[in-house]
């Protein structure tokens, strides 16, 4: 496993030990580690997202951009 270094902002460091010292984790690695998966994991659904909109708009589907559907999706997602 490959070790780095990282400077966090007094705010996330707090954080990262509180979610450590309530046993959400074992360690900080352990937190970063599953952020970032949790980031990839976003990161593909908005590629799968993306893959759609680019296919729908191409079809003749709708008249409305990739940007305009994207943005819509987003403020449905997000309440």
């Amino acid at each position: 496993m490959a070790r780095q270094s990282i400077s966090l902002t007094q705010p996330n460091d707090e954080w990262l030990k509180s979610q450590v010292s309530n046993k959400e984790y074992s360690s900080k690695s352990e937190l970063v580690n599953d952020l970032i998966r949790q980031a990839r994991n976003q990161q593909r659904q908005i590629d799968w997202i993306t893959t759609k909109l680019e296919r729908a708009e191409k079809s003749g589907f709708t008249n409305d951009s990739k940007a305009q559907i994207l943005a819509e999706s987003k403020s449905l997602l997000n309440g």
